[in-house]
Parts: C-alpha cells; sequence; structure tokens
C-alpha cells in the first residue's frame, strides 16, 4: 500500500482491531434461540452499543426488532451541512455446525497461516471492525468529513427481515445519501470488488404425507404410498439433468455480463472433489449471479441409525431458492410452491409454508459514489482496478432501504472472499485485506465528502 497517512493510521491500529475482534468472536451471536443462548446475541450487541459510545457516537440505541432480536444504532455528527453515509454489519453469525471439524475452536479468534480464524472473523463481525477502523483513521486525519450512521444487525443470517421492518415502521432512522454494506467480499483476496448485484431468496418448508401411520415394509411395501420416496421425487423434480435448477414457470436462462470466474478457480475455491462435475450449463457467473439456485436444506425423515423397516407416513423437506435479479420474489415464491404441489405423485397430500423471503438488488454503478470508491480503491491496492461482481447471496435489507430511500446510491464491499470460507467451518478472515478495505472505506467517504 502507497505511504498515506490514512494508511499509516490505519496500520498502527490493528493490533486494537485485532484484540477486538476476538472480543466480538467470543459470543456464541447465532440468533436461532433455540440452539444458542439469547443472552449471547445480548451480550454482542451490549459490545458493539459500548464501542460506537466509546467512539463518540450519539443517540446509540438497541432497536428491539419485531423478529425479538436487537440492531444496534449509532450517529456520528460530522460537518454542518455534510451529507450522510449509513454504514452496515451484522454481528450475528452462523451457527458453528460441527465444532470438531474447526481446527481451533469456532468462538475464539486464532491466528493461524496469517489469517484469524473464528466463526464471524469475516461475516460479519470483521465488516463492523472495518468501519470502526475507517472512523478512528478519519478521526486522527482531520475528522470524519460526513455524517455517519452506524446500523449493527442482529439477525441477518436468519433472514427473519426484523431489520427491515423495523426501517420501513422508523423510515427516518436510517435516511442517508449513501449506504456501504460491509456483508460481501472481493471476488479474490487482493483483487478489490464492489458487488453491484445478489440474488434474493425465498424458503418454502414442503410436507407430504400418505398413510396414517408408518407400515411395516415387509408386510405393506410395494403397494403402500411412501411419503419419502414422493418426497424425494419432488424434490428431484427441481433439477434438470445436468442438475441445472427447473421450477415450472421461472425463467432459468439470464446472463451475466461483466467479471468472469475461471471454472477450474471456481472448482478450487467450492472445494469440488476430484471427478465431480459442477451442475448447470453456461458460464460459471450465469449461473451463480444471474440464475435461479434451488438448494435442499434439510429433510425430515429417519436418520440411518436407529431406522426400522418402516414405509414412511409423513416426510417434509425445508427448500431454499436464490432469485436472480430482474425476478419478484414473491412470484418466484409462488411458482416454486405450485411446482411441489403439481409435481407430487401418486395423489399425495401436499402442503407447502412460506418461511420467509427477499428480494434480488441491482446497483446504479454510474453514481458518484462508484466514482469515489473507486479512486479509494486504487489508492489502497495499488495497481489495481475496482471489479463489479455479482454475489449469488442475499442481503434483504438492500431492496428495503433501496424502496425507503430511492435517490440513496447503496455500494456493497467486505471480507467474505473466497478463502474466509464463510457459513462453512474454519471460517477466516485475511489482516490485510481488514487493512486495505479499512483504508478503503477511510479514503471512499473523505472522497465522497469532497465531490
Amino acid at each position: 500500500m502507497s505511504s498515506n497517512p490514512v494508511a499509516e493510521t490505519v496500520a498502527s491500529l490493528m493490533p486494537r482491531a485485532r484484540t477486538e475482534l476476538g472480543e466480538l468472536v467470543a459470543f456464541k451471536s447465532v440468533a436461532d434461540f433455540d440452539q444458542f443462548p439469547k443472552s449471547e446475541s445480548e451480550g454482542a450487541a451490549n459490545w458493539v452499543a459500548d464501542a460506537l459510545r466509546t467512539d463518540g457516537f450519539q443517540d446509540v440505541a438497541l432497536l428491539d426488532t419485531p423478529d425479538g432480536t436487537q440492531s444496534v444504532y449509532g450517529y456520528l455528527p460530522g460537518p454542518e451541512g455534510a451529507k450522510t453515509v449509513l454504514l452496515y454489519a451484522h454481528y450475528d453469525v452462523q451457527p458453528p455446525l460441527d465444532e470438531s471439524a474447526w481446527t481451533t475452536p469456532p468462538f475464539e479468534l486464532t491466528e493461524r497461516d496469517g489469517r484469524w480464524y473464528g466463526r464471524g472473523a469475516a461475516d460479519c463481525k470483521g465488516g463492523l471492525i472495518m468501519h470502526l477502523l475507517a472512523l478512528r483513521a478519519l478521526k486522527a486525519n482531520g475528522g470524519i468529513p460526513v455524517h455517519i450512521k452506524v446500523i449493527a444487525e442482529g439477525s441477518e443470517e436468519q433472514g427473519t427481515g426484523g431489520l427491515e421492518r423495523y426501517a420501513e415502521e422508523h423510515p427516518e432512522l436510517l435516511a442517508a445519501d449513501t449506504i456501504v454494506i460491509g456483508d460481501t467480499g472481493n471476488f479474490r483476496l487482493g483483487l478489490p470488488t464492489v458487488t453491484s448485484t445478489l440474488r434474493g431468496m425465498t424458503l418454502v418448508r414442503v410436507q407430504i404425507d400418505t398413510l396414517e401411520g408408518n407400515l411395516h415394509s415387509g408386510q405393506f411395501g410395494g403397494a403402500a404410498p411412501d411419503a419419502l420416496a414422493a418426497l424425494i421425487r419432488v424434490l428431484d423434480s427441481l433439477r434438470a439433468k445436468d442438475g441445472s435448477t427447473t421450477v415450472d414457470g421461472l425463467a432459468a436462462h439470464a446472463t451475466w455480463d461483466g467479471l468472469s470466474y475461471d471454472e477450474e478457480q471456481f472448482r478450487q475455491d467450492a472445494k469440488v472433489l476430484d471427478g465431480v462435475e459442477l451442475i448447470g450449463s453456461d458460464t460459471v457467473t450465469d449461473r451463480i449471479w444471474a440464475r435461479p439456485a434451488v438448494t435442499v436444506l434439510g429433510i425430515d425423515c429417519p436418520p440411518v441409525v436407529g431406522a426400522t423397516p418402516s414405509v414412511q407416513a409423513g416426510a417434509r423437506a425445508l427448500v431454499s431458492l436464490r432469485v436472480p435479479p430482474g425476478v419478484d420474489a414473491a412470484e418466484a415464491t409462488t411458482l416454486l410452491q405450485a411446482h411441489l404441489e403439481a409435481h407430487t405423485p401418486w395423489g399425495a397430500r401436499v402442503s407447502t409454508e412460506h418461511i420467509g423471503q427477499g428480494q434480488p438488488f441491482s446497483a446504479d454503478t454510474t453514481s458518484p459514489a462508484y466514482t469515489a470508491m473507486a479512486d479509494a480503491m486504487a489508492v489502497a491496492y495499488p495497481g489495481q482496478e475496482m471489479q463489479y461482481a455479482g454475489q449469488g447471496g442475499s442481503i434483504p435489507l438492500c431492496n428495503t432501504l433501496a424502496a425507503l430511500y430511492p435517490q440513496a446510491e447503496i455500494l456493497l464491499i467486505g471480507l467474505s472472499e473466497p478463502e474466509a470460507q464463510i457459513h462453512a467451518v474454519n471460517e477466516s478472515v485475511s489482516p490485510e485485506e481488514l487493512e486495505r478495505l479499512s483504508v478503503t472505506e477511510a479514503l471512499f467517504l473523505q472522497n465522497y465528502a469532497a465531490n
């Protein structure tokens, strides 16, 4: 990184950032209170609130959102007449999955091979630390040039929409000229990237029932309709032979025009086993950024251990559908439910339940904020130009904010590059990426204020 007072300040703050990220990672802030105590999420929320107060934020508040979680808000005033920038991150995390599969404990930030490991290190507790580093660097180099609002969500990973509904009920709270969502990541380590599109998502639970109760598979098998077999057939109908998603009536042939993703690189990033084919057709970016993708998230049926020789009377599954930009998530939900019902065989009884959804998102990349970000990234990443990428994941809040504040510019950056392995075991963050993106954000705020 070229010599720059902001960059030098951020570099000097990295040991403190390591300590703070360790404190924040230690909270088991999974917003599923059937799995993890609510007190862990509350502890993380209070940590964030205390950090904002320490850094001089005003009006710091724990917002009780309609889904039973808390988001943390703070306001840091800038010069009179300055623009307002909203900085977003979330402090809730995914469950650690199989803790024994982690090389080091998931809720203990551990340095190994030049990276910091821990659940939430990149997604998205590191994003909050990125915001704090950027603001501290600006304070040490002339002051904050804009009004700053920070919002740290408490249930982003659950998709329960608490902050979206709270924002809709209090539309003045998060109003801003520009919004920086710190919850995406560079296309690859060291390549500065702004995410310009996001797929939306819908979740549907499907239940199939065929019998009043389980039956002996020897006595009745062969004629008695098996609910688990019916469910398997329904779920299989959601994919073509090549594995691409096929929901009746849902467009699935859009293309991505922009940054390309080498297929071999994708195989490495996704850790695909040797000899196993990728699914779908056309380019990797078409498949992961521009087209729908169905995933069976879970099936309720007897586990192998302890199974009995029975024909199953009922079975259910949770199905996720990623919705590409240009498609309405509500319409996609209707099509998915209709497909599941239409493809249920043997007259089995089928019911579908809509669990939640978020709309896809497309940014206006011609706006002044994107120029300010490109210039900032060129300094923080010498010799590199800002890239535009899509993302297959969903951040439903983006569309809520875009609808509430149609004039606001929205940029998405963050720490979740492929090596971070977010949502998987052994999630980690690159401290160098944290440092460079903190410099980027600070310089962006300076550039944006000067426009």
